[in-house]
């Protein structure tokens, strides 16, 4: 799939659900990120937005990007009504092509999942290279599928966190990887439906 048509799925997607007031964040970045210091953030495929909110709203300057034009300028707007508009960078991003510049003190990556080719590994390592010493980069995959999901290909593989781990392959003298499991949780979806998911979660920070 180019790059034209996955742009198109992702507004597509975006377009079909009512716009988010006030969007919640994951539940794992709220465990990883609560009682650290806030500095600069990066949030990749930020969607709706509520990850880059809950982060400004506890003094995080986040950049937000998204291949979707429509999610960017849903989330820009938002930004501006809650009165965070100086703390979120919202921005149309293609990580198949370039990863935004910058050194943060967090990098999350929550379900960067696409239908389109995306060279997760090489993005993901791009994103622990962005990191400043003690910084960390935070990715939260699908362990299974929700019932609301775009994806509902029954053969889709999920790779364990370690085997992302593996996959990004950094060098363990610079990153430590700190969490790698697979915990379980009930998931809300458009709606207001409910179901049982798994996420895969991998923390790792850069130590020097």
């Amino acid at each position: 799939m180019s790059t034209t048509d996955a742009s198109t799925f992702w507004d597509g997607v975006h377009t079909t659900r009512p716009a988010a007031t006030d969007p919640r964040p994951n539940s794992r970045l709220v465990e990883a990120v609560t009682g650290l210091a806030p500095g600069r953030a990066l949030d990749l495929g930020c969607g709706e937005g509520g990850d880059a909110l809950w982060l400004a709203r506890r003094g995080w300057h986040v950049t937000a990007v998204d291949l979707s034009a429509v999610a960017v300028a849903r989330l820009a707007a938002l930004a501006r009504s809650h009165g965070l508009q100086e703390l979120v960078t919202a921005e149309r991003h293609d990580l198949h092509a370039a990863f935004p510049r910058g050194r943060f003190d967090l990098v999350c990556a929550h379900y960067l999942h696409s239908p389109h080719d995306l060279d997760r590994p090489t993005v993901l390592r791009a994103a622990a290279h962005a990191l400043h010493p003690g910084g960390s980069l935070l990715i939260v995959d699908h362990g299974s599928t929700a019932p609301w999901s775009w994806n509902q290909d029954p053969d889709t593989s999920y790779p364990t966190p370690q085997e992302v781990a593996a996959g990004i392959g950094l060098d363990p003298a610079t990153w430590t990887v700190e969490r790698a499991d697979t915990p379980r949780r009930i998931a809300t979806g458009p709606g207001g439906r409910t179901a049982e998911v798994t996420d895969h979660v991998l923390l790792i920070r850069r130590t020097v």
